[in-house]
């Protein structure tokens, strides 16, 4: 592993030890665990990682990792992405992923700004932001990622705080062993273009919710942090599969 170039205080540091403990504990059950990052600050974790690794490019992570899937089931595969790569350039690719219940997951890094090109806006900065790109304030509406996910069919979906590194790694965990499509948005303050670390005393956790419905109402307030839903149900890669065979 290389010199590490995360500015200090980046919440990216905290998400790269929370996995690193995720990802202990499921290769020590028996599992093989490979990963993939895309375009960002977010993207050198997998140089981080004493892991099977690959680069792609912007909002790429998704479907690269369900041919890899699709190649080798026993593996569980894991992808990073940032707001910027993963609901800008990517969109399209996370909201497939997430119909398809592909047997992957993704963890976003969500500071609300395109931090490597030094601090202009995504689709999850808040409306009258100003930034390096909207001088004037921010004229459009945020995504909140956990419900596109939720309206998307995924069926893991969770949210947490990078100030909080166990419950992190444990919500990791859990997502890495669930069948079919997990989504984890991860708060993570950028201290250079959008330093939220204050959020840490607002934020709260809530119960994992019965069903579709209830979790949109749960994670609506981006405060909020926990396992909002989960449930089974085929895969694509068992559909694929199935249909071959």
């Amino acid at each position: 592993m290389g010199r590490i170039s995360w500015c200090p205080g980046c919440g990216n540091f905290a998400i790269l030890k929370a996995f690193e403990k995720a990802s202990r504990r499921v290769i020590e059950e028996g599992y093989d665990v490979a990963v993939s990052s895309g375009i960002g600050c977010h993207g050198k974790i997998s140089d981080y990682l004493n892991l099977p690794s690959f680069h792609v490019i912007h909002g790429r992570v998704p479907p690269f990792l369900t041919g890899l899937k699709l190649a080798n089931p026993n593996l569980i595969v894991v992808g990073f992405s940032g707001d910027g790569d993963g609901l800008n350039e990517g969109v399209e690719h996370l909201v497939h992923a997430a119909r398809r219940n592909t047997d992957i997951a993704i963890i976003l890094h969500n500071n609300g700004v395109f931090g490597l090109t030094t601090g202009q806006v995504t689709a999850t900065s808040p409306k009258g932001r100003k930034s390096r790109s909207t001088p004037y304030g921010n004229p459009e509406y945020p995504i909140n990622a956990c419900q596109l996910m939720l309206a998307s069919g995924a069926t893991f979906v969770a949210r947490v705080f990078a100030g909080e590194q166990k419950k992190m790694a444990e919500v990791f965990y859990r997502a890495m062993k669930h069948r079919g499509f997990s989504f984890v948005e991860v708060l993570q303050p950028c201290v250079s273009f959008n330093n939220f670390w204050d959020l840490r005393k607002e934020v709260f956790w809530v119960e994992k919710a019965e069903s579709v419905h209830e979790a949109m109402r749960k994670c609506e307030d981006v405060r909020a942090c926990g396992i909002f839903y989960a449930e089974e149900k085929e895969t694509y890669e068992d559909a694929v599969w199935r249909s071959m065979f």
